[in-house]
């Protein structure tokens, strides 16, 4: 349970971001499938099976929200009664147990619900329906909204709204991408491309309205835009968004291109659709995140300045020579422990606990340590992308470049923590106690695993298509999980603008993933354009990288 309860904040936030992607998914499969290819299913050549195939990716959304909902309320009610003391029949009477309750309950009755012969009635449709309305209702329940004192019952329906044309748009993409697999008559998929057109334009007046008034309830003002980290990570949230209209107005393209000429390709709308589906899905996790912080009107102090943050991002030489370990504030903490230990005849204390919630010391040695070890971490991620750049452009001994990202996590492995062993006091197996640390060492498994796959895909020892997308997926999901990476600084403004940092270093990493994928999956040449895009976004990210200064 004490693990349990350190690992709380970090886990709660994925969780939720799971609860997010199952809820749209759900919702969005249902609105497809009632409002889209239900009307459609007697024009299409397969409209029967379609309708199944939509029916079961619904159907398991739903599983996966009750079991996603289940772990997340099993973890708060946990952690609650562990460290408040309340019994859980009190516990469930409070408001975030009984929303996630009917949110389950729901999740349960559309799960058994979505079948053949329910399906083929209206009444069972529209049932569903409400079901699906009264799960979205609940949902709201566990938001910013709820918890306000002014302004309650508008920003609850402007919550709704917004899930709403989420689970419309986003949510309802995978159901498009698996019927556009399905289809082979070019009629069908206009119609079918035609309607969904219509059902993201309608999700985007949702997102629009509905985020353009928690705009000015939440955020307030520019300088809570920039200057809180609610505002940042709204920040991150409308620049995915803008590139999702981007792809969406791609496709919109191509659909009109189907309705003058059947015979256009539509391999480009499925192309899009996939990638729309990844950063939608990392916008879901942003939001998540969103709910760890408070909103930015409720923070009028500590907010950082536009003379700050451009102070501290002002380009300046890396460093590139490491402190020695000895100097830092918990190794001399930790000597001082040790020698008054010695000198009274006893064990010494550690100088610090993983999991205690105990902020360890720091000073500026601390501050250059880090610094050196992002920028050399930028080193490895602009060679990166210059020799990736060298291996498209021909140059045959340039493809071995993923053997850096081997030579970077192990660098990454050993330094980013330096209180924990090999270099500190702290076991390897007790430092997994630490979030943080946890975080740093999920973060080089993922590099280990996308540089281990793409050098054999680079040298032919595996030729599938599928190992070649392990590379851009790990990469979309690395910059997905930096959107949530927190760091134990007590400093306030010191963390904000480490985290407007690793913003725009998370951005471009989904970027590249994303485009990466399609290089992969995009024939002609806007796969070539993409084939481009990916490393330039390495190299921002290695030069953002030199730059990065905490003082």
């Amino acid at each position: 349970m004490a693990l349990l309860v350190d690992i709380f904040g970090y886990l709660s936030i994925i969780l939720h971001g799971l609860v997010i992607v199952a809820q749209s998914m759900m919702l969005g499969g249902l609105l497809f499938l009632v409002f889209l290819l239900h009307p459609l299913a007697a024009q299409l050549a397969q409209g029967e099976q379609l309708e199944q195939r939509v029916a079961h990716m619904a159907r398991w959304s739903a599983w996966a929200l009750l079991l996603c909902e289940l772990a997340t309320t099993t973890l708060q009610v946990s952690v609650l009664m562990a460290t408040v003391e309340l019994p859980f029949g009190n516990v469930m009477q409070a408001s975030f147990a009984v929303a996630a309750s009917v949110k389950m309950l729901c999740a349960l009755v559309i799960a058994l619900g979505l079948r053949p012969s329910i399906l083929a009635q209206p009444y069972g449709r529209w049932l569903l329906m409400l079901v699906g309305l009264i799960e979205l209702g609940a949902a709201t329940m566990t938001t910013h909204a709820y918890a306000r004192l002014q302004n309650n019952a508008l920003l609850l329906l402007v919550e709704g709204l917004h899930q709403f044309g989420a689970a419309i748009w986003i949510g309802a993409i995978p159901s498009f991408v698996l019927v556009l697999k399905q289809l082979a008559d070019a009629e069908g998929l206009r119609r079918v491309g035609s309607g969904f057109s219509r059902m993201a334009m309608l999700g985007v007046a949702c997102i629009l309205v509905s985020g353009i008034t928690m705009w000015v309830y939440y955020v307030g003002d520019m300088q809570g835009f920039y200057g809180t980290a609610y505002g940042v990570m709204v920040g991150a949230k409308i620049a995915m968004f803008v590139g999702l209209l981007g792809l969406g107005l791609g496709n919109l393209l191509v659909t009109e291109r189907l309705r003058k000429r059947q015979d256009a390709s539509v391999i480009r709308l499925r192309r899009f659709a996939e990638v729309e589906i990844g950063i939608g899905f990392t916008i879901f996790f942003a939001a998540a995140s969103l709910t760890s912080v408070p909103p930015a009107v409720d923070l009028t102090t500590d907010r950082v300045s536009l003379h700050e943050i451009a102070e501290r991002n002002a380009p300046a030489w890396p460093l590139l020579d490491s402190p020695d370990h000895a100097t830092l504030a918990i190794s001399q903490l930790q000597a001082t422990l040790d020698r008054d230990a010695k000198r009274d005849n006893h064990e010494a204390e550690a100088a610090t606990l993983p999991g205690s919630g105990i902020l360890p010391p720091r000073n500026a040695q601390d501050i250059a340590w880090s610094e050196y070890n992002h920028h050399w971490a930028g080193i490895f991620v602009c060679l990166i992308g210059l020799l990736a750049l060298l291996a498209s452009a021909g140059v045959r001994w340039a493809r071995h470049w993923p053997l850096l990202f081997l030579a970077m996590a192990g660098f990454l492995l050993v330094r980013s923590d330096p209180e924990v062993w090999p270099l500190g006091q702290t076991g390897w197996w007790a430092a997994w106690r630490d979030v943080e640390v946890a975080q740093h060492r999920f973060f080089v498994v993922l590099i280990l695993l996308f540089g281990a796959f793409e050098w054999a895909v680079r040298t032919g020892r595996w030729k599938s298509e599928r190992a070649a997308l392990v590379f851009p997926l790990l990469v979309a999901v690395g910059g997905a999980m930096l959107l949530t990476h927190s760091h134990q600084i007590s400093n306030v403004k010191d963390q904000l603008l480490i985290e407007l940092t690793h913003t725009p270093l998370a951005l471009a990493g989904v970027t590249a993933g994303w485009a990466r994928w399609l290089e992969i999956r995009l024939p002609g040449r806007g796969g070539r354009i993409a084939g481009y895009v990916w490393p330039a976004c390495f190299i921002l990210i290695g030069v953002i990288l030199l730059w990065y200064r905490e003082a």
